[in-house]
């Protein structure tokens, strides 16, 4: 493994931040913490680029423990790469010259082919010349990228490096960036607190709370297999609907029954939550065993739409739907179910019938 993360704490003071983080990044892998503004999730990735100690645990790179309680190696000596949310590109220097700066002492002609190399990848040939600030802000980023790759590091850390771009910047980008990691064989750790960078960008997501990893899993499992609560209310859209198990593989809800494995706590009779997803929930115009839903509100998505339906028992579910299928709010929708992953938690006393 390229990075391995092995129970660590990191605390400021009395005040513990992470608590007991552990996951594994194998070499040419890009992985992402996501999670919430205040997580921790920014605070693990200092402790693996090694600008804070850990209370507790193990961090170790290419095998070698690079951080541990009382002994932590030095940022510089880690052979790490790291990209801000700023850029933190040098103003006074071309684009040359900064890329330039990961490269101090090497040979003058390793430094101008690497450059040259560089420029290629991210797309600014012949521009070397220029200063910063006559580039836009996509471009600036891939400056401060191919200033970070400069080296070959052995990892690259990568701190919410687009939440500084316009919206509609971000997800093509990141899917730029990783084609151009995934093209020089870089390992790569990304933050963020945007879901869709990290599916555009990541090959293994960590979702954090509250300092702790609640899953470490590809973007499809976190979706449609989420671990608990969090991750399910976290990733994506999608509803809670009160059911009842009965038996081990099916549980009864107001959309009908529900195949799939039933968690072993819950026993036949057991008043559970079956997550559902809009796009598990469709419409089905001329089926006489759909459930008719009143539609509350939609959203126009351009290719699709998003409802939000009441059931008759007043239970609530969204449903997205291809946007030629045009309902009005105050119509009735007939509804079944397309499920195929059945992710069930028990029933909380508070949301019990």
């Amino acid at each position: 493994m390229q990075l391995e993360v092995e129970g660590v704490d990191v605390a400021y003071g009395d005040t513990p931040v992470v608590r007991g983080a552990g996951f594994a990044l194998a070499a040419g892998r890009i992985g992402c913490l996501l999670g919430p503004s205040g997580c921790g999730k920014t605070t693990l990735l200092r402790a693996i680029a090694g600008f804070e100690p850990v209370r507790a645990g193990a961090i170790r790179l290419a095998g070698e423990t690079v951080s541990t309680h009382g002994r932590t190696v030095a940022p510089e000596r880690r052979g790490v790469g790291m990209v801000f949310q700023d850029f933190a590109l040098f103003p006074h220097l071309t684009v040359a010259d900064n890329i330039a700066f990961g490269l101090r002492g090497r040979p003058a002609a390793e430094r101008r082919t690497r450059i040259a190399e560089l420029l290629e990848l991210v797309g600014l040939a012949g521009r070397g010349d220029e200063y910063p600030h006559c580039l836009s802000g996509g471009q600036q980023q891939r400056v401060a990228l191919a200033r970070a790759m400069a080296p070959c590091p052995r990892l690259l850390l990568l701190d919410e490096p687009f939440s500084s771009l316009d919206v509609e910047l971000r997800e093509g980008l990141a899917r730029e960036v990783r084609s151009l990691l995934q093209r020089e064989g870089i390992t790569a750790l990304l933050v963020t607190h945007d879901q869709m960078e990290a599916f555009a960008m990541a090959d293994e997501i960590g979702v954090i709370s509250e300092g702790r990893i609640r899953q470490w899993d590809s973007a499809f499992n976190l979706y449609h297999r989420p671990a608990d609560r969090f991750v399910a209310d976290f990733i994506g859209q999608g509803v809670l609907l009160p059911g009842t198990v009965l038996d081990a593989e099916r549980v009864e809800t107001a959309l009908g029954i529900i195949d799939g494995g039933v968690p072993p706590e819950c026993r036949p009779g057991c008043p559970v939550e079956v997550l559902l997803r809009p796009d598990d929930v469709v419409d089905a115009p001329g089926d006489a065993g759909a459930t008719p839903g009143h539609v509350e509100a939609k959203a126009f998505r351009g290719a699709d739409t998003l409802y939000s339906l009441r059931l008759p028992g007043g239970e609530r579910v969204l449903c997205q739907t291809h946007s030629h299928h045009d309902y009005a709010v105050g119509d009735h929708v007939p509804l079944r179910l397309e499920t195929r992953h059945l992710v069930v938690f028990p029933r909380k006393p508070s949301a019990a019938a």
